[in-house]
């Protein structure tokens, strides 16, 4: 009988109470996932290549465990309070039937660890299952394919979600349980009073109000701008600043609330925005808490996706392969060198091409200043209109007055090799070329229009004219090796102007038919352990593979995007319980309110549409305050702290991460639905007629 009636009740509260269940379930699968990160097919690849940085970043996983559980605990403990409330009248009539305190107490617990047990026996297997599709996707993604996949499950990560999960659980429980089995029957019994606060004069939330707007705008104009992320203090400055405006902005919501009741009429019009207006003056500062985490929220995930995708979609990949030399071996010698080595390894047939690129400095006079001049192309960047672009064009190309030089063969061997057109340069004609990390796709626009009309330009004393498209294409593997100017000259030209005094770098690209046999990871791989059993290094020679370059690369993916995305699911699994959890509690405070509609005629359709309607808006402002600043506080992310590692790709991640902001808005809908149907469900109860005793 006793085992019955727990489980009756534990499944009645999982029905009851699906959007707290749901959001125990998403912290399961949040936890393991951050848990098992360096069980997942890309840290073990990250490892091989950037250890130590990888080992840096794994050190911060028990930090973020630990701080996600104390978040997690003032949930549960947030929720599990009003779900016992929520029941007081039950509790009081065991109590009244001769149940003791003490078995009042183990039913609780009894109930709640049955619940508990059930989250984990649904969260574990779709965090073990989501955990195996990520692995796939990234083994993909980053060439490894399916032969490169394994599955692995974390032992360590089970046992410490496990742990930690019904830790904060049975203590959060333990603590609320107590309060209830010792107090009173007829407290118990009793309804709950209605707490009034007093209203302050109108002038305070108008104040309130317009300070709230002013300390939001310094704030995002801040971090906007930069300021923010150049000065340790102005940080804390801009925090303080977006976190007591975005408390005073809610505070004084009660005067456009007002305006609201006022404006919408209709039959139960004023009461509804008269119940929401008492919600956000005794809500102020739930509100304003749950708005920033879902802005938080906003933020990291569309941040994280944004730099992921982008960066997976930016690598244009040509080179697998870049052999230099630290033992000064002559510029002549370094190809034949390489392909002995090569050959020495029976690595010749792993490679379809191995072509220098030459990278040389003006060497025909001694002066450092003004050897090259092109006027045109400044006078016509300035005679646009005015426009960040033109601003960064401006600046960077005022330090272009000792170019580096490139040849051309050695340019159009690359081109051929990425499936581009070619140069064809005369004996007086120059080609631009600047890396992809210092330019993007409206500066590139801006100076190819400015190459069209072929600028002239003057190099040590000798007219030139630019021509061609801007050419961006890397010049070899390692993506450390970047030019922010440079010029493509005719051979002959090269050679003239460098005086055969350059720097050579041997690229090198690997077969396609080994490539779609095992995979482009896993080919380079193998490579790479024939070079490495070769050393190299006694030969004066050092190698950069893509493997390592990609394993670098994909680090600041994985800490840019991994981490910010796990951050994004536990705020708005904790913001939107809050506020759902919040609304439900003050509208069964307010219980007596419903029931004297009931008395006035109302039925259940017109007590159900009034509480979506406030459940729409007590949600929905929150949602719409940080849905309007995430926009601005990604830029502020995407354009301040991670600007100089995202370089050109500042506009791209903005659109990545407006759909996603865009998608987690379709989730808050779901939540907000979640709460509308736990609403009608209590509003139903209270159309039975209450008597008056």
């Amino acid at each position: 009988m006793f085992s019955d009636l727990i489980l009756r009740n534990s499944k009645r509260s999982r029905k009851e109470n699906g959007l707290f269940f749901s959001s125990l379930v998403i912290s399961i699968v949040a936890f393991y996932l951050i848990l098992s990160l360096s069980k997942q097919d890309v840290m073990i690849f990250l490892q091989k290549m950037e250890s130590d940085a990888v080992n840096k970043l794994l050190l911060l996983v028990p930090v973020f465990y630990v701080l996600t559980l104390g978040i997690l605990f003032f949930l549960i403990y947030f929720a599990c309070k009003y779900q016992l409330q929520r029941r007081r009248h039950e509790f009081g009539v065991y109590l009244m039937m001769g149940m003791e305190k003490a078995k009042l107490f183990s039913m609780l617990l009894a109930e709640d660890m049955m619940s508990s047990f059930l989250a984990l026996l649904i969260g574990l297997p779709v965090a073990v299952l989501l955990s195996e599709v990520i692995s796939l996707v990234t083994a993909k993604t980053v060439g490894m394919g399916i032969i490169g996949h394994q599955f692995s499950l974390s032992g360590s990560a089970l046992i410490f979600t496990i742990a930690g999960f019904l830790m904060i659980k049975l203590v959060a429980f333990s603590i609320l349980s107590t309060k209830i089995c010792f107090r009173e029957i007829g407290s118990l019994l009793g309804d709950e009073s209605e707490i009034t606060k007093k209203q302050k004069p109108q002038f305070v939330y108008i104040l309130s109000l317009l300070g709230g707007l002013f300390l939001l705008a310094a704030a995002y104009t801040m971090a906007i701008r930069g300021t923010a992320w150049q000065i340790p203090g102005m940080m804390f400055v801009t925090e303080l600043s977006g976190f007591f405006g975005t408390l005073l902005l809610f505070y004084g919501m009660r005067i456009l609330v007002q305006i609201f009741s006022k404006i919408r009429g209709g039959r139960l019009g004023v009461f509804n925005f008269r119940q929401l207006e008492e919600n956000v003056i005794h809500q102020s500062t739930t509100m304003a808490v749950s708005s920033l985490l879902i802005l938080a929220a906003l933020c990291c995930f569309g941040a994280g996706v944004g730099i992921a995708g982008t960066n997976a979609q930016s690598d244009d990949h040509v080179l697998d392969y870049t052999f230099d030399s630290y033992d000064d071996i002559p510029s002549e010698k370094m190809l034949p060198t390489i392909q002995t080595i090569l050959a020495e390894q029976e690595l010749e047939e792993q490679f379809s091409a191995l072509f220098p690129m030459r990278i040389g400095h003006i060497r025909t006079t001694e002066a450092y200043e003004d050897v090259f001049q092109m006027d045109p192309v400044m006078d016509a960047i300035a005679a646009l209109p005015k426009s960040y672009a033109q601003d960064i064009l401006l600046n960077n190309l005022s330090y272009t007055d000792k170019p580096y030089l490139l040849s051309q063969s050695d340019y159009n061997t690359l081109l051929e090799l990425a499936g581009k057109p070619t140069l064809d340069l005369a004996q007086n004609e120059a080609g631009v070329y600047i890396s992809a990390d210092f330019t993007d796709a409206e500066r590139t626009n801006i100076l190819n229009q400015i190459l069209s009309t072929r600028p002239e330009a003057e190099l040590d004393g000798a007219q030139i004219f630019l021509t061609g498209d801007l050419q961006t294409t890397n010049l070899v593997t390692d993506r450390t090796i970047t030019l922010s100017f440079a010029l493509i000259l005719p051979d002959e030209q090269f050679r003239y102007y460098t005086q055969d005094q350059y720097s050579v770098y041997i690229n090198g690209v690997l077969s396609q038919d080994k490539i779609d046999q095992i995979g482009l990871m896993q080919a380079v791989s193998q490579v790479d352990d024939r070079l490495d059993t070769a050393n190299l290094s006694s030969k004066g020679i050092s190698y950069e593979s893509y493997l390592q370059n990609m394993g670098r690369s994909l680090f600041y993916v994985v800490a840019g995007s991994y981490i910010t995305i796990y951050l994004a699911i536990i705020f708005m699994v904790v913001a939107n319980t809050i506020l759902g959890v919040q609304f439900l509690m003050s509208q069964r405070k307010s219980g007596r309110r419903y029931q004297t509609l009931v008395r006035l005629g109302a039925d259940y359709s017109v007590l159900r549409k009034s509480g979506r309607s406030q459940v729409q808006w007590f949600m929905g402002l929150p949602v719409a305050v940080a849905a309007l600043s995430s926009l601005l506080g990604v830029k502020a992310i995407v354009g301040g702290a991670l600007a100089g590692r995202i370089g050109g790709s500042q506009n791209a991640i903005l659109l990545v991460s407006a759909a996603m902001i865009l998608l987690l808005l379709v989730v808050e809908y779901i939540y907000i639905t979640v709460v509308k149907r736990s609403s009608d469900r209590y509003l139903l109860t209270l159309m039975q007629p209450q008597r008056e005793e």
